[in-house]
């Protein structure tokens, strides 16, 4: 029984250790996040398993606990469109507790993964009786919205080119510099090609171009942008600015 007990609360406080670290989260005194882990349960994945396919019934939202997590849709051509990737500390599908519709999207695995489930009624009786719980859902909804808006500004830019130099230009603290800036990529190049809107062969060979032009070097996982300066001149080049 003793044993059983340790056990229990080392899962609860992982639980409660997680969701702290979840900006939905963050701040909550540890009673409240106790009543969150009360209702959490966890989720292992294989890379390339499916945590949940479109217009399946919601048991809840989830958090990345270790990993990360695709979510993308499936166009009638059979493309498949990333929505966003969600890493560790990151929340998602919290749009489907106001919901019956079930998940709008797809969610897969990239790489083996751990991902905490806050049960849906369990959580909706929690917002009840908390009220700020409320506001952080729909903080963390209204982020997710601007990431959205965000990729589809992106996406109606005219070219690979143009969408892959908007991409590092945002990730630069300070795009009017001359100074070196490194990125690194926390994804795949398949999967920042499919988030560009484009394939690996096409993200690849524009990648090549901007290295023969001397706008970046790619060593890894870092991308360096030689001169972010240079970087946006072309960009305002490309939409005629």
């Amino acid at each position: 029984m003793t044993e059983n007990k340790s056990l229990a609360d080392l899962k609860q406080a992982a639980f409660v250790n997680t969701l702290r670290s979840c900006q939905l989260f963050a701040g909550l005194p540890q009673a409240d996040l106790n009543n969150v882990a009360g209702i959490t349960v966890v989720r292992r994945l294989e890379k390339g398993e499916y945590l949940f396919r479109e217009g399946e019934p919601s048991p809840g939202f989830y958090i990345v606990q270790q990993g990360s997590v695709n979510v993308h849709r499936v166009n009638q051509a059979g493309k498949e469109q990333i929505i966003q990737v969600f890493r560790t500390g990151d929340s998602f599908a919290e749009a489907t507790l106001a919901t019956t519709s079930g998940y709008p999207a797809d969610a897969r695995a990239l790489e083996p993964s751990q991902v905490l489930l806050v049960q849906k009624s369990g959580f909706l009786g929690l917002l009840k009786h908390q009220p700020e719980l409320a506001l952080r859902m729909l903080g963390a909804m209204s982020m997710h919205l601007r990431v959205l808006v965000g990729q589809l500004e992106d996406l109606t830019l005219k070219d690979v080119e143009t969408r892959l130099a908007n991409w590092l230009v945002k990730r630069c603290p300070n795009p009017q510099s001359p100074t070196p800036c490194q990125i690194e990529l926390k994804m795949t190049k398949r999967v920042l090609a499919a988030e560009l809107g484009t394939v690996s062969e096409t993200f690849s060979r524009t990648l090549a171009k901007f290295r023969e032009q001397n706008l970046v070097t790619v060593k890894g996982r870092i991308v360096t942008v030689v001169s972010p300066a240079k970087l946006v001149a072309l960009l305002k080049r490309n939409l005629g600015e």
